[in-house]
């Protein structure tokens, strides 16, 4: 064999050995890549200006500890509500200090993924969605609560839990926020030479499940989107089977766009405006549409102890993840 064809053989071997090493390590690392727990809290001491405000722990169907926030409208009945789902590397702790803009008169809770704040456990998306799940079952059986009037929001990584939620439960309305078509694509996009469709194992396909939304979805983008690119966007958007408006928010950016009073303001105009209508004309499923209720443990802090167990609060069992 000439040296020329040795060194293009050895170049070769060594390309090959680089393309394994490479895609072993995104193999392993994969949760890394598609999950970034901040444990730190956003807000030191967080407190809702237009809501009771009370720390929860609830316990998943497996009995990992969620730990969030419950905000509660000032005046008395049943409210409609929020549950909210966080980004990537989001730790949701925000959403209670700006809770009076972004939901005004509506209940609302915002708990962290597993591994993200003071939650235990570690995130995969099997998790995420069977305890999002459990979050919506608890929110319906809350007596502060309209069970026929319940939403989801989700920014980013948090848009594929809120719409698998809106797939398994009888959702009132759906906010997504710089949402993507899924995250096997985006990941097909950054790994262009590896085989990602058969290692990633927490793909996040909106877009399989979009068509099947029976609820009022709003979508909002940002206007210089580095991490979800415009295109992604696109790909949903034009599965939507409920779409009510797409809209992208000046000066923002994947960061800074929950955070803008401008986004603030569209996602309560939106709420506000799904809520005033008639739960019948909506073509909304009844109260009937939600599984029946599980006794499971609800841990609420106090001032004065670090977590006192107030009661057995009835939680329906979340639905197996397809």
């Amino acid at each position: 064999m000439s040296t020329h064809k040795k060194l293009a053989a050895g170049m070769a071997g060594f390309a090959s050995m680089l393309w394994l090493g490479l895609t072993a390590a995104v193999a392993a690392n994969q949760r890394r890549l598609v999950f970034n727990p901040t444990v730190e809290r956003e807000v030191a001491h967080p407190r809702s200006s237009g809501h009771r405000t009370r720390p929860v722990v609830l316990r998943a169907k497996d009995g990992t500890r969620l730990s969030g926030w419950l905000m509660t409208p000032r005046t008395p009945g049943s409210r409609p509500a929020v549950i909210y789902f966080g980004g990537r590397s989001e730790e949701v702790s925000w959403v209670v200090r700006d809770a009076g803009k972004l939901f005004p008169g509506i209940a609302v809770l915002a708990v962290n993924y597993r591994g993200y704040g003071d939650s235990q456990g570690d995130p995969a998306e099997a998790h995420m969605i069977d305890d999002a799940c459990m979050l919506f079952d608890w929110m319906a059986a809350h007596h502060h609560v309209d069970p026929r009037r319940i939403a989801v929001v989700g920014r980013s990584l948090g848009s594929g839990v809120a719409v698998q939620v809106a797939k398994e439960r009888p959702v009132h309305s759906v906010v997504l926020i710089t949402p993507y078509d899924s995250i096997l694509a985006l990941a097909k996009r950054k790994f262009r030479v590896m085989p990602i469709k058969y290692m990633l194992r927490h793909r996040f396909e909106s877009i399989k499940y979009a068509p099947t939304l029976k609820a009022p979805t709003f979508v909002l983008r940002a206007a210089s989107d580095d991490i979800v690119p415009h295109s992604h966007t696109d790909q949903l958007v034009g599965k939507l089977a409920q779409l009510i408006g797409d809209e992208t928010v000046p000066e923002s950016d994947h960061m800074n766009i929950p955070y803008l009073e401008d986004t603030q303001a569209r996602i309560a105009r939106f709420l506000t405006s799904q809520f005033a209508k008639p739960v019948e004309a909506a073509g909304l499923p009844s109260t009937a549409a939600i599984p029946a209720p599980a006794p499971t443990e609800i841990v609420v802090p106090s001032a004065t102890t670090a977590a006192a167990v107030v009661a057995a609060a009835a939680i329906p069992a979340p639905l197996a993840e397809p």
